[in-house]
């Protein structure tokens, strides 16, 4: 048995940077760790239920053309590095089910753009992950097979729709996770998995070629345990080169603890206001507001419904038991959206992006807890917090949707536990930030310190490697 105490670090919880040193020294290979993220996969996925499906094959070229890059001197910015691919993007030759059995032998012919690019990087892409059906889901559930179920906790949801991507990262099956947010997809699974999760800009990465729902909101991005770990990946997602440096001066900071005074937990609401405190130590100037995201609804319902009516509503023609509940409903409730409340939402959707840009040309960030609770258990979304009834819907997680409709870059960092649960803070900036949120959340991430030792001892094999650390 291994010594579960003080466990033996799996290269798989490495930061990107120092897995990298690792393979360019040559004291470890990558083919080392893709079997090393095999195992783990074959050790913890039946309980977690995080791969749809698996690409060892393409894995193992990968694997061997990153050692061999390495050694000629050609490795990309990801070379060699385990990273999973949410199955709402198309990798050539591999299933993609948008976590739908309408689409449960549908194999791709292409790869979608960041699948393109996360190839061309040097990524070693693991497998295909769970998502809810066409990411209309806030938890990972589908008709294709079990919940995705929560690193902390595997009684519990690790949210949605990237659920999956969020889980392979907390249980150290991969180094980073491709996502996709069109309402908090990302965000949602990172705060009730403890890792970190950026939606960008609207429209800074594309996924040419890509699925088109909830394509007015929808956001590629990836998931990974530090900020510096989701820049090396967002610079390949975008094509940039975000880079590190620490803000020159005092922020500006908004803060709402119950945007739209939605109710929250009130322990989430403990850990928020402590890490307020921390934040104001580094000196930040914070300002509470009553945050103005009212009429966010009135816009991403239709616009919603109208892209799944268009896209996905020739299956109520079909075989409707191969639809989930959750999808059946939203296809129904298509049916009855107005051509008049389309156009309307379109134009309210231009005027709501320039109001809010506006805004936060008053504050240079915002904040918000990321879910108004902790991951619940499976099945049981909550029907009230703090007393007060709550939309099944939209109870647990109100406050992301509206910075999709914003169009501004938001993340999740997080930032303590309540009920032996992770928290998450949404940190929010204006359009087009991405970097300067990048470099706040680094700052914000070094002075929480959030801790994942429970997840390393929690996730560690039974036969754990010695692994040699590179030398800094």
């Amino acid at each position: 048995m291994p010594d579960t105490t003080h466990p033996v670090e799996s290269p798989l919880y490495w930061p990107v940077a120092k897995l990298i040193l690792a393979y360019r020294a040559g004291t470890l290979s990558p083919l080392e760790v893709l079997q090393e993220s095999k195992d783990r996969a074959d050790a913890f996925d039946g309980e977690m239920n995080i791969y749809v499906t698996r690409m060892d094959q393409l894995a193992d070229q990968q694997a061997k053309a990153a050692e061999k890059a390495y050694k000629d001197g050609t490795a990309g910015p990801l070379s060699g590095v385990p990273v999973s691919i949410k199955d709402a993007f198309q990798v050539k030759g591999y299933r993609t089910t948008y976590g739908s059995l309408k689409f449960r032998d549908h194999v791709s012919t292409k790869d979608t753009g960041t699948a393109a690019r996360l190839r061309k990087s040097g990524a070693v892409m693991t497998g295909k992950t769970n998502t809810a059906e066409f990411g209309q889901s806030a938890t990972t559930d589908n008709l294709l097979g079990p919940d995705t179920t929560n690193a902390w906790d595997p009684k519990r949801t690790p949210g949605g729709s990237s659920g999956g991507a969020a889980s392979s990262v907390a249980a150290g099956l991969v180094s980073l996770a491709l996502g996709s947010d069109g309402g908090g997809s990302i965000r949602i699974p990172a705060s009730f998995s403890g890792i970190f999760g950026i939606k960008p800009t609207y429209g800074l990465v594309k996924d040419e070629g890509g699925a088109s729902s909830m394509d007015a909101f929808v956001c590629p991005g990836p998931l990974a345990r530090t900020v510096a770990d989701a820049r090396v990946m967002l610079n390949v997602l975008a094509e940039r080169n975000f880079t590190r440096s620490t803000p020159d001066r005092p922020l500006k900071i908004a803060w709402c603890t119950s945007p739209e005074n939605r109710p929250v937990d009130e322990n989430v609401a403990k850990v928020f206001h402590a890490a307020l405190q921390q934040i104001r130590l580094i000196g930040h100037q914070l300002v509470e507001v009553d945050l103005p995201v009212g009429g966010w609804k009135d816009i991403f319902g239709p616009l919603v419904l109208w892209a799944e009516r268009r896209e996905h509503g020739h299956f109520l023609d079909e075989d409707k038991t191969e639809l989930t509940e959750y999808q059946l409903a939203t296809l129904e409730a298509a049916l009855n959206v107005r051509d008049t409340d389309i156009a309307k939402a379109k134009e309210d959707l231009i005027g709501y992006r320039a109001r809010f840009d506006a805004y936060l040309t008053e504050f240079d960030v915002v904040l918000t807890p990321t879910n108004a609770v902790t991951a619940f258990e499976i099945g049981n979304r909550p029907a009230q917090i703090n007393g007060q009834p709550v939309s099944e819907l939209w109870g647990a997680f109100p406050f992301t949707s509206p910075f999709n409709v914003a169009g501004v870059p938001a993340a999740s960092i997080p930032i303590g536990l309540a009920h032996g649960m992770p928290v998450g803070m949404q940190v929010v900036m204006k359009i087009g930030r991405d970097e300067d949120l990048l470099n706040v959340c680094e700052e914000l991430e070094e002075a929480f310190a959030f801790d994942l030792s429970a997840l390393k001892r929690r996730w560690q094999l039974q036969t754990a490697h010695q692994w040699q650390v590179p030398s800094e």
